[in-house]
């Protein structure tokens, strides 16, 4: 198979589909991989490396498109990438189409075979090439978001860990999968008082016994987050519905109920968010406010960390898309479950439910293609 790899071109996003290393790995059993000049090296990885490893060095990205039988990208397309993505051709990426009906229809247009990182699932409903990036992204929003509760940055100005003799900043997170797991972890370590709110027990119970005496654990409701918003520092929306439109947990009114310079970091904006007044932001402009309030709404957190982000994805892509380029999308996905949950929109045609949803599109059951 034909792999193309082209340069990312979203705002600052430095991270890469393929390293030289996985690379060499797909050109090893017989394909050939072309990639975009440049793309590696806002991660840390040259040109040279990707010569070294056999990939072939392209200068501009419509001709790594014409190429390529499958793209392999980190974000959605854009824009002007849309037009360069041909019909029949695989885009093995980042999606998120719930959050953005253009990207669906312009994919729907292309009669392109999209199959997104996000909604590929296992049968236990792990999300394995979702979970490295929320782990990023849940150790960078307490990072960020201790970081803009400082005053200069129109913060309540509370050091999270507190002092002897001060009390530490009171972290309220959203949702206990894999973001706020990590968010957890960070602010407990930093020495917050943290609650992680979620609705299953089971959950609750596991994440009780495993976190350190400083992480207190609650059950989710509607009346529970607005009593709680009302003293938290540091909110993290961390709440996930695979391939679907995040639910609105905290919505306007409750803004004005939170003191100035309460922090909201919404990682679940590349899904619509979960909070109201979210919009998505870049690392260049990454914050606005409302009724006093810090957003902080990145919708590429883990670009921010090109070289960590990009090892741990590859980590994790690496040997689904060996299987996609040894057996051709069809027959890898009619063999994977996982995979074939990944696949969400085909030859023009809205595959899966949870886009399909969101913007009343009508639905075709995958089946057809299989």
């Amino acid at each position: 198979m034909i792999i193309g790899v082209p340069k990312e071109i979203k705002n600052n996003e430095n991270r890469v589909a393929l390293t030289p290393a996985g690379a060499q790995e797909l050109i090893k059993r017989g394909h050939t991989v072309y990639v975009e000049t440049n793309a590696g090296e806002g991660s840390g990885f040259s040109n040279e490396e990707y010569l070294k490893a056999g990939a072939q060095m392209i200068d501009k990205a419509a001709e790594v498109f014409s190429l390529a039988e499958m793209i392999m990208k980190v974000k959605e397309p854009i824009e002007q990438e849309y037009k360069l993505i041909k019909k029949d051709q695989l885009v093995f990426t980042y999606f998120h189409f719930a959050s953005y009906e253009p990207l669906t229809k312009a994919m729907i247009t292309s009669g392109a075979i999209c199959l997104a990182y996000e909604t590929v699932e296992r049968v236990d409903g792990s999300l394995p090439l979702l979970i490295p990036m929320s782990e990023v992204a849940g150790r960078m929003s307490i990072q960020e978001g201790a970081k803009y509760l400082e005053k200069p940055l129109k913060g309540r100005g509370i050091l999270l860990g507190g002092v002897p003799g001060v009390k530490p900043a009171k972290v309220l997170i959203l949702g206990g999968g894999v973001v706020g797991t990590n968010a957890a972890k960070i602010a407990a370590g930093m020495g917050a008082d943290v609650t992680i709110m979620d609705l299953n027990l089971n959950r609750l119970r596991y994440l009780d016994d495993v976190m350190p005496k400083n992480v207190h654990t609650m059950v989710s409701n509607e009346y529970a987050i607005r009593e709680m918003v009302k003293d938290h520092d540091l909110i993290i929306g961390g709440v996930l519905v695979p391939g679907a439109k995040a639910p609105k947990l905290i919505t306007k009114d409750m803004l004005k109920t939170m003191r100035p310079g309460t922090v909201l970091v919404d990682v679940a904006v590349d899904q619509g968010g979960c909070i109201e007044t979210c919009r998505p932001t870049t690392h260049e402009d990454p914050t606005y406010i409302i009724d006093d309030v810090v957003h902080y709404c990145v919708a590429n957190m883990p670009g921010a960390v090109p070289y960590t982000s990009t090892l741990a994805l590859t980590n994790a892509t690496l040997p689904y898309a060996i299987k996609l380029a040894n057996q051709g999308w069809k027959k890898a996905c009619q063999e994977s479950l996982e995979l074939r949950n990944g696949l969400n929109v085909m030859f023009g045609d809205v595959v899966y439910k949870g886009v399909s949803d969101a913007f009343n599109l009508p639905y075709t059951d995958v089946k057809k293609y299989l």
